[in-house]
């Protein structure tokens, strides 16, 4: 299973949503109607800072085999990532409509079966039909 494009456009994405949480906490909070309180604005700065890492990793990892047993923290740590996030988006869909949470879902929801396929695959399958062949 081709993997490249996976990390790569989770990397896109997250590190969109990092580069926004790093530098504008308080223009966020104001959209989602939060208070920017410093505490608000510091563990936005965080969050994005997590989100940074991860697309840095999966940046970075793009082109190396991925499957199987091979780079699994990789992919569990993604995986973990975007199932518990889509749940908590579902569960805040069902508080509070937002368009904007709508989007997200659908987007995390992608990710994570897409992460549970490459988790399931064999990275060697393409490599073995082409060897037979």
């Amino acid at each position: 299973m081709k993997t490249n494009w996976l990390l790569s456009s989770s990397a896109v994405v997250m590190g969109f949503l990092g580069l926004a949480g790093t530098f504008l906490p308080e223009e966020i909070s104001n959209i989602l109607g939060i208070d920017p309180l410093p505490i608000t604005k510091v563990l936005m700065q965080i969050i994005g800072g997590l989100y940074l890492g991860f697309a840095m990793l999966n940046w970075f990892t793009r082109s190396a085999r991925i499957g199987g047993i091979y780079n699994r923290p990789v992919i569990l740590g993604n995986l973990i990532h975007f199932i518990v996030v889509f749940f908590a988006l579902i569960r805040q869909l069902t508080e509070l409509f937002n368009f904007i949470f709508v989007i997200l879902t659908f987007i995390y929801f992608g990710f994570a079966v897409w992460f549970i396929f490459v988790m399931r695959s064999n990275p060697f399958t393409n490599d073995l039909k082409k060897s037979d062949s």
